[in-house]
């Protein structure tokens, strides 16, 4: 029977220590997304530079994977928006298939909504 080199076992006990710090970020961050407020209303995306974008994340956190980015005046629909002491509020926001989570900062409520 083979046994483990040291170098293997370096790995393994690293990469599970990973698994463990990930699964713990991954439930940190779940709880604050339960604790939020429905908005149900659509939205733009302002108070970013011409030529920038707002970047759309996976969870409400600036640290979260980036998953899609939103150009200037950009109309969303905003599901809800959760209210993180400390920090600024993020949104769940929607535009085609991309859904994520935005900084509230960069939105502007839309009043009048033309289809």
């Amino acid at each position: 029977m083979k046994t483990m080199s040291k170098q293997h076992e370096k790995v393994l006990v690293a990469t599970l220590c990973g698994l463990i710090i990930a699964s713990a970020a991954a439930f940190a961050v779940q709880p604050a997304m339960a604790a939020g407020y429905h908005v149900e209303q659509p939205a733009r995306v302002g108070n970013i530079a011409a030529w920038d974008v707002l970047n759309v994340r996976k969870w409400p956190a600036h640290y979260s994977q980036k998953i899609g980015a939103l150009e200037p005046q950009t109309s969303v629909w905003v599901e809800r928006c959760n209210e993180i002491p400390g920090s600024a509020d993020w949104c769940l926001v929607e535009k085609g298939n991309l859904k994520g989570w935005v900084n509230s900062r960069y939105l502007n409520r839309i009043h009048n909504w033309d289809l």
